[in-house]
């Protein structure tokens, strides 16, 4: 048998059973490739369940307002994600009047959406020859062949969509393509594979050679850059203040707290002389009500250090900057998982 019948006969067997594989709608097809760009399918099965209850076509989609959206996608991270998402369904609702192209070189032209994506919704929607290389994959395809290239080297690259490409089961494209992302989701995983129940195990060169654990491998390590953020949680009279952040950084588009960041972490005393407490304290008589602990968030090339100041004032923060929110509406708004989680242990959510 052949390597795409053998893994077709596998999926057939043993493929989870996933809303977005009942269907050949590309708008739910393009929704759950984008959801699940970065994220586990646990995680990000009830947010594409929510997305397709709220905007059950890309019409609906089109209408929301981008606030509204990254709402709905809060806790997923990597939120230029959402706004591509909405951006894009702006434009299939304009250019394309609602239609999802079905054309796969049309699809890639689209923003938010690269090699793989146009790729998975090409052959899951319309069945078109088009392979799929995800992580999944190129971790099945790199044990499977031997591929000894860094799979981030533009050689490791090539190779993988080559051999991506004449693997491909031309026939059946989008059974094929769900079959070998599943097949490296569940089975030829990063750490400790079962090798030896696997239905290839007598033909891939990583098994034979003694190299499954080395095998794919990258060139580069991610440099990771850290980053100190004092966020101020001012309260005058049961309100507190929020801004927007604006584009070019992380968190694009959502709300947070006043923030002072810093190259290091800073002690009250030494923020009482930044800028924007200054500023407060011109205005109004301040008292530190509560510190929190340093809190870690991990992004992919980011570590954020961030501790929150509760602060109590005398008068109302007033600043073009901010918006005043009560803290009851504060779940109204798309707010970093960072603040929503340290919202969530304090009982202010």
């Amino acid at each position: 048998m052949s390597f795409s019948a053998i893994l077709i006969n596998w999926y057939l067997t043993h493929k989870r059973d996933l809303p977005w594989r009942n269907t050949s709608d590309p708008y739910k097809i393009w929704l759950s490739e984008i959801i699940l760009q970065q994220t586990r399918v646990e995680q990000g099965l009830p947010y594409y369940l929510k997305f397709i209850k709220k905007y059950p076509d890309v019409k609906k989609l089109a209408k929301a307002d981008e606030d509204e959206v990254l709402k709905l996608w809060q806790g997923l991270g990597y939120y230029s994600r959402a706004r591509n998402l909405h951006f894009t369904a702006k434009e299939i609702a304009t250019k394309y009047k609602g239609n999802f192209p079905s054309n796969y070189h049309e699809i890639r032209a689209l923003k938010g959406i690269g090699d793989y994506t146009a790729a998975a919704i090409a052959s899951f929607a319309y069945n078109l020859p088009h392979a799929v290389v995800d992580g999944n994959v190129m971790r099945v395809l790199s044990r499977y062949l031997g591929i000894n290239e860094a799979i981030d080297s533009s050689k490791g690259k090539k190779m993988l969509a080559e051999a991506a490409q004449e693997l491909l089961d031309f026939k059946n494209p989008a059974v094929y393509n769900q079959a070998i992302m599943e097949f490296g989701a569940t089975f030829c995983v990063p750490v400790k594979p079962d090798c030896e129940n696997c239905p290839f195990n007598y033909s891939c060169e990583a098994f034979r050679l003694n190299k499954v654990n080395e095998l794919p491998f990258k060139s580069k390590k991610t440099k990771i850059t850290k980053r100190y953020f004092h966020y101020f949680i001012f309260d005058y009279k049961g309100k507190t203040y929020l801004h927007k952040r604006k584009s070019g950084d992380i968190w694009q588009g959502l709300y947070e707290f006043p923030l002072h960041e810093a190259n290091s972490y800073l002690e009250f005393e030494e923020l009482l002389k930044s800028q924007l407490l200054k500023d407060v304290a011109r205005h109004t008589k301040m008292r530190l009500i509560k510190t929190s602990s340093i809190k870690k968030h991990i992004l992919s090339h980011q570590h954020i250090f961030a501790q929150f100041y509760h602060i109590h004032l005398n008068k109302p923060f007033t600043n073009k900057r901010y918006i005043e929110v009560p803290f009851e509406a504060l779940n109204n708004y798309a707010l970093p998982r960072l603040i929503h989680r340290y919202l969530e242990e304090e009982t202010l959510l």
